[in-house]
């Protein structure tokens, strides 16, 4: 498999043009390597370059932040040292994502939380690869399987799902009785605008308090890098229960080839799109996930 080009995971990072509030913190992250001490799983979907965890906290300093959280990648398989062993060196400041087969045992999500993971990420989109189950990828199914466990352990979980699948799954993820955070503002369907009913489904988890949601918009665009098309979601999104908010950066964008993000441009843009409200800028970066990653 052949690496995939991501050059913004070692360039210099630049801050926003507005300093961020204390205690701000980027929700979705990824750290990878260096691989002769955390390779990649022999079966994976992807090959990405390194992206160790020095690269990772040098981009949370640069651009201003103080806390991140490191959500587990495919491409490591059911092996978590790579984001267990970024989270000890940082241990007030990071916080992990696992993911973990349906039948892992209550022990081993208790060694997990005491590493600091706090929930587990469920994934259903569709691809290419999306009726393989790799190593490291687990769907609906498994969420069933440990949501009570996850529950006994205080966790939540995230979902990286097309629209479409929440909608489809809604009943399942309204029941589930702990946090559920959607990855990458529902991975709707731009196309078809802010009534389409998939998105709708999305909404109405932000809406109703069962959901936090995290706004990241480029990973749902046509139109980079103004990612004009995705501000009216977001704009929805933020209406509806601004409670419920997060932002991540999605560092270090994988797969990302002919557009790069940045992230101090992409938080200029959130700016924009929230008309400098300094109160909703401090309660998504800094009060909301402080609540749900056990800062507070």
């Amino acid at each position: 498999m052949d690496a995939q080009p991501t050059p913004s995971s070692a360039s210099p990072h630049v801050a926003p043009k507005r300093p961020l509030p204390r205690g701000a913190c980027d929700t979705h992250a990824h750290v990878f390597g260096p691989y002769e001490r955390f390779p990649l799983a022999e079966q994976r979907p992807y090959t990405p370059p390194e992206a160790p965890k020095e690269r990772y906290l040098a981009m949370l300093d640069a651009v201003g932040f103080d806390r991140g959280v490191l959500v587990h990648a495919g491409a490591n398989g059911w092996d978590h040292r790579a984001t267990l062993d970024a989270i000890a060196a940082a241990p007030d400041r990071l916080r992990g994502i696992g993911v973990m087969p349906a039948d892992t045992a209550p022990a081993e999500l208790a060694r997990l939380a005491a590493g600091g993971i706090r929930g587990l990420r469920f994934t259903e989109v569709a691809g290419p690869n999306a009726a393989q189950r790799f190593p490291g990828r687990v769907g609906f199914e498994a969420l069933a399987a440990l949501a009570p466990a996850m529950r006994n352990l205080g966790w939540h979980a995230v979902v990286w799902a097309n629209a479409a699948a929440i909608e489809a799954n809604q009943d399942l993820l309204r029941r589930l009785g702990m946090p559920l955070v959607i990855d990458h503002l529902g991975y709707f369907d731009v196309a078809r605008g802010v009534d389409d009913p998939a998105f709708r489904a999305v909404l109405a988890l932000v809406g109703d308090g069962l959901a936090y949601i995290k706004l990241t918009a480029f990973r749902n665009s046509k139109q980079p890098p103004g990612l004009d098309d995705v501000e009216p979601f977001h704009r929805t999104l933020v209406s509806a229960n601004p409670e419920r908010l997060l932002w991540g950066s999605d560092w270090p964008y994988l797969g990302m080839k002919d557009y790069v993000p940045q992230p101090g441009e992409l938080l200029d843009r959130f700016d924009a799109w929230i008309a400098g409200d300094d109160e909703l800028r401090r309660r998504v970066l800094v009060g909301n996930p402080a609540r749900l990653y056990g800062w507070d």
